[in-house]
């Protein structure tokens, strides 16, 4: 027959070859071949040697391997994700992303071989439109001091498939724009907790003037930006982007959290002028906002909004 669906699964569904064997009968009807017991075992041996030339290709030739894994990549993506996930143990091996380090595509494998400090509990990544506008994500400046290593995801299928595979070779798989993610020594989270119960009041009235923010606090991820944006919960950004982009009357919301750089004159600034002008206070909460929404690629509701508040303060 040209096409028997039960030889190859669809994330193999770019292999054509021919199967040659004399274990099966010609003098049946398709459909009685189909289920035929000896299908299923030649099945199963070519999705194994698939795999097994792919590896090989993967080991031997790393730059032949990311030329395919461009063009063909989404089929093993799309299959590691739908059905909840069955055939992600059959698929993960297979996926390279780029690296923080040296800008070279790895595999999850090759991530875990490399961890540097045996206390790292997790698989770190990023998604974005490009490497190059990931790279300068302020909260990736921390990784990069720490040399700890970031993958890169530039795919919109990207996110769905880290939070599928979630944990590989005992460790977790996280996003680095999830609040779950702190690198703090014990001391450092512990001084922070204290300031950011210190200023509780204060980060009421700024999320209180925020329509979709949960949580404004102070962070120490940041090194030289003011502010960034995290979310809580399964649902992250990259998911609430992705998902919202699609022709569908389907709609959700990231819980964002507005973080602020406790070391940033930006700091000393709202503390001041929640003590002062606490108008102000919710206008300079717009702004970090909507930077915070710019970084991160999400648009602007009221871009007049926030451009006049801008022209406003800089005119003082």
């Amino acid at each position: 027959m040209d096409k028997c669906k039960d030889l190859l699964p669809d994330y193999y569904s770019f292999v054509k070859g021919v199967v040659d064997t004399p274990d099966l009968s010609l003098n049946i009807s398709r459909e009685m071949l189909q289920q035929d017991r000896s299908l299923k075992v030649i099945a199963k041996n070519i999705e194994s040697k698939i795999k097994k030339e792919l590896l090989a290709l993967q080991n031997d030739d790393r730059d032949e391997y990311v030329k395919f894994f461009k063009n063909f990549g989404m089929n093993i993506k799309f299959n590691i994700y739908n059905e909840f996930g069955m055939k992600k143990d059959e698929l993960q091996d297979l996926l390279v992303y780029e690296s923080s380090k040296d800008k070279k595509f790895i595999t999850l494998k090759e991530y875990v071989e490399r961890v540097k400090d045996k206390d790292q509990k997790n698989i770190y990544y990023v998604c974005g439109e490009s490497v190059d506008k990931i790279s300068k994500l302020p909260i990736v400046e921390e990784f990069k001091d720490k040399d700890i290593e970031v993958l890169f995801c530039t795919n919109y299928m990207d996110e769905f498939v880290m939070q599928t595979i979630r944990e590989y070779e005992g460790l977790k798989v996280l996003n680095i724009t999830s609040d779950k993610v702190d690198l703090s020594t014990d001391e450092e989270k512990e001084d922070l907790k204290k300031k950011n119960e210190e200023a509780k009041d204060m980060f009421k009235v700024m999320a209180d003037s925020l329509s979709d923010v949960s949580t404004v606090k102070f962070t120490n991820k940041l090194k030289n930006h003011p502010v960034c944006l995290t979310s809580e919960g399964d649902v992250s950004i990259e998911m609430e982007k992705v998902i919202n982009a699609m022709p569908t009357d389907e709609h959700i919301d990231a819980k964002k959290v507005l973080e602020i750089n406790e070391n940033h004159d930006i700091a000393k600034k709202i503390k001041e002028l929640y003590n002062t002008d606490p108008d102000a206070l919710k206008d300079y909460t717009k702004i970090l906002y909507a930077q915070a929404r710019l970084i991160e690629g999400l648009p602007i509701d009221n871009p007049t909004e926030i451009t006049n508040l801008i022209c406003e303060k800089l005119s003082k």
